[in-house]
């Protein structure tokens, strides 16, 4: 098992930590608004496109703007999924986990998204790690009735080949130095995608949206009449999406990561889709869920993944230990616990 040493000392800014950058809904929208669709578009009205990406529902709601701005986002949305996507088969991550240890000449966005995710294994100690793929892609968690767990040796076997040091990007081109290890971005990628999909919103003018990555969500700016976004914390285990909790957001991201989201339980046990690095299995604590608020949801993609992980203790003692960063973990007896008592929560 890995010791953590990290994150003692004083506060670190997040902007001299991370490169430039940039299922089933894990949180609810407690958002009333209406759909729009004049020719002129009104800054009180609004538009929605709505598309399935990324194994998840990706819905983004802006007031003020045009369908083809709308239509440019799904557009964009396709093209991230053919670039980190692990199961497509020509997609730039696809053509990395298949080279035989070969390098590979990727986009900028791959090879910065690549960067970002092996950043987090250093601040994270390994506990993010984005070379789980070879252990993730044993596990079922989509088919409950079964409830199979992965032949153990061949598990083991899978393990052994994760570790993002055998992952290296040296501009566009990404080598795989043990040619068994294999790239999941899955941890990362909807925040980073968000990110840029802010961007875009931005410099098209619009200056009210709410972008959802299959609960991964990012506002842009705040409601048209100034008041906050209410983005609500799904309860784990409620299938119909009741709120544990209720924050008030602006220009923020809030990202959730939780074992309710994927899984399955056989004999009391729950097992789920937050694997431990080490063994391929499930990471076992008391935590339920982990929800990060920060201004770049790529920031709370990866920080969310991470806090599961860590468990509540060294978890709380990550956030502390960054500038601009806040969470709100959930143990299992649905206790709430903050980083700090000035988040706008509500109960």
């Amino acid at each position: 098992m890995k010791t953590f040493t990290l994150w003692s000392g004083k506060k670190r800014p997040l902007k001299k930590i991370f490169f430039r950058t940039l299922s089933v809904l894990c949180m609810g929208v407690l958002l009333a608004s209406s759909l729009g669709g004049c020719t002129s578009p009104q800054k009180d009205e609004s538009l929605t496109m709505t598309g399935m990406y990324f194994d998840t529902v990706v819905t983004i709601e802006a007031w003020g703007t045009s369908r083809d701005i709308l239509d440019h986002c799904e557009e964009l949305c396709d093209r991230y999924e053919h670039l980190f996507s692990r199961t497509l088969e020509d997609s730039e991550v696809s053509k990395i986990n298949n080279s035989g240890g070969q390098p590979v000449t990727v986009s900028d966005e791959t090879a910065e998204l690549i960067r970002l995710g092996l950043e987090y294994g250093d601040i994270s100690d390994g506990y993010f790690d984005i070379t789980i793929a070879s252990a993730s892609e044993l596990w079922d968690f989509t088919d409950n009735e079964e409830k199979k767990f992965p032949d153990s040796e061949v598990l083991a076997e899978a393990a052994a080949h994760i570790d993002y040091h055998n992952v290296k990007v040296e501009g566009n081109t990404v080598t795989l130095t043990d040619p068994m290890t294999k790239i999941d971005l899955g941890g990362i990628a909807k925040g980073y995608i968000a990110d840029r999909l802010k961007d875009y919103l931005q410099s098209e003018g619009v200056e009210h949206a709410l972008i959802n990555l299959g609960g991964n969500m990012l506002a842009v700016g705040s409601k048209t009449d100034g008041s906050s976004f209410r983005i609500g914390l799904q309860k784990p285990f409620e299938p119909d999406g009741t709120p544990i909790a209720v924050l008030e957001v602006d220009d923020q991201s809030v990202v959730t990561s939780g074992n309710y989201e994927r899984y399955f339980e056989k004999d009391g046990t729950i097992y789920h889709h937050i694997l431990n690095p080490d063994t391929g299995y499930p990471i076992q604590n008391d935590l339920y869920q982990v929800s990060i608020i920060s201004d770049r949801s790529v920031d709370g993609d990866a920080l969310s993944t991470t806090c599961y992980a860590l468990g509540l203790e060294k978890g709380m003692e990550l956030i502390r230990s960054l500038d601009g960063v806040e969470a709100v973990f959930v143990t299992s007896d649905y206790e709430l616990h903050t980083t700090t008592e000035d988040l706008p929560l509500s109960q």
